[in-house]
C-alpha cells in the first residue's frame, strides 16, 4: 500500500487490507452488472431507504471497468523511503503548502484550537491526499461502489460503503450528481470513505450540511475531528528521524509486518519506552545531539529495515496510522508538516 502514486487515503488503502471473501475472479459484463443493480436496489429498499432516493441514486449508475482493474492491481514493491519521500514531498508541494497555510491561517488556527490539532498537519494531509483539493477523483461514488460490490471479492465491504453513501444522500449533504470520488469510493478533499464520513465529517459552518467536496470550513474541520477522535494531542508532534548507534539491537523496533492494525497496536504497547530510555540505549537526533529531555514515550520504527531510516514515533503517529496504515504515508505527512513549521511562516 505504501507504493501508491496517486491518492493514498487510509480509507482507500483499507479496502486492500480487507481479506478476500474466497471468491475467485468472476466474468463481469454490463448485462451482469445491470442484473446486480436490480438486486442492490431491492436490498436498499429492504435496508429502509426511500424508493425515490433509491431510484434517483441508481438512475445513472455505470459499470466502471477501470475501478475493477485498479482494485485487482497488485503494486510491485519497488520503492524505498529515500525514493518515495522526494516524490511525495517535492519542493513545489512544500512551497504550495506553506502558501496555502498562510492564506487560510485564520481559519486553520480557529479549527486547530477547537479540536486540539496543529494546523500544519491538516494542511499536510490535505496536500498529500488530494493535492490541496485538486485531485479528488472523477468517479460517481454510487457507480464505483456498485461496481466493486459486483466484482465480488469484497462485496460485503463495498455494500456497507454503499448503504453509508445512500445515508449521506438521504441526509442531504450532497447531490447525487456532485457525489464524486476515487475508484474505491473515497470522497472529497480529504478522501473519506462513506462510513468514515458518517463517523468523522463535521458541519463546520453550521449550514446544515457536511460538505467535504467544496466547503473549506467543513473540509478542515472534518480532518481535525478525525485526528482528535483517534487520540490526537496538540502537546506532541508526530515523531522524529533518529540516528542509531553501532551494533544496535534492531529487535527493539516494532516488526515491519504485523499482519493487522490490532497486532501493530499490540506491538506498539510492548515496544514503547521513554525518551530517556531510548537515549540510554544510544539513540540520538540525526545531527548526533541528545533526544529532547521531555517525559513522553515513543516506539522505534523502521519503514524499510534496520539499514534504512529510523524514527522514534510518538502517540500521534498512531492517529496518522489509523488514517492510513502505511509507514510511508505517515512519514510523508510528518515530513511535510515539519517543512510547513520551519522555517516559520512570516
Amino acid at each position: 500500500m505504501k507504493f501508491f502514486k496517486s491518492i493514498s487515503s487510509l480509507l482507500v488503502v483499507a479496502t486492500l487490507l480487507i481479506p478476500s471473501q474466497g471468491i475467485h475472479a468472476k466474468t463481469l459484463s454490463t448485462q451482469g452488472f445491470e442484473h446486480y443493480i436490480v438486486q442492490l436496489k431491492n436490498e436498499a429498499l429492504e435496508q429502509g431507504f426511500d424508493k425515490s432516493l433509491v431510484e434517483e441514486s441508481f438512475a445513472k449508475v455505470k459499470f466502471h471497468q477501470r475501478a475493477v482493474k485498479a482494485d485487482r492491481k497488485q503494486p510491485e514493491k519497488v520503492e524505498t523511503l529515500d525514493t518515495y519521500l522526494p516524490k511525495r514531498v517535492p519542493s513545489w508541494k512544500v512551497n504550495k503548502a506553506r502558501t496555502l497555510y498562510k492564506k487560510h491561517q485564520k481559519l486553520l488556527t480557529e479549527i486547530g484550537l477547537k479540536y486540539g490539532v496543529q494546523p500544519r498537519f491538516i494542511v499536510a494531509l490535505w496536500g498529500l491526499e488530494t493535492n490541496f483539493g485538486k485531485l479528488t477523483g472523477g468517479f460517481n461514488v454510487i457507480s464505483a461502489l456498485s461496481t466493486l460490490a459486483y466484482e465480488g471479492r469484497r462485496e460485503l465491504f463495498f455494500k456497507k460503503q454503499l448503504w453509508a453513501a445512500l445515508t449521506i444522500l438521504d441526509q442531504g449533504h450532497i447531490k447525487i450528481s456532485d457525489m464524486n470520488g476515487s475508484w474505491a469510493g473515497a470522497m472529497g478533499q480529504n478522501q473519506f470513505m462513506p462510513t468514515s464520513f458518517l463517523a468523522y465529517a463535521v458541519d463546520g459552518d453550521g449550514d446544515g450540511k457536511k460538505d467535504i467536496w467544496h466547503n473549506q470550513v467543513d473540509i478542515f474541520s472534518s480532518m481535525a475531528n478525525y485526528l482528535k477522535k483517534e487520540g490526537w494531542s496538540d502537546e506532541q508532534t508526530w515523531g522524529r528521524q533518529v540516528k542509531l548507534p553501532q551494533e544496535f539491537d534492531a529487535s527493539l523496533a516494532i516488526p515491519k509486518n504485523t499482519g493487522s492494525r490490532k497486532n501493530w497496536l499490540k506491538a506498539w504497547t510492548s515496544s514503547e519506552k521513554s525518551l530517556a530510555q531510548w537515549q540510554a540505549l544510544g539513540i540520538r537526533r540525526t545531527d548526533g545531539t541528545s533526544l529532547p529531555n521531555v517525559d513522553i514515550n515513543a516506539v522505534l520504527i523502521f519503514p524499510d529495515n534496520e539499514r534504512g531510516r529510523a524514527y522514534l514515533a510518538y502517540d500521534n503517529y498512531k492517529s496518522l496510522m489509523h488514517w492510513n496504515l502505511s509507514y510511508y504515508f505517515v512519514s510523508s505527512v510528518g515530513h511535510l508538516s515539519d517543512r510547513i513549521k520551519f522555517p516559520p511562516i512570516q
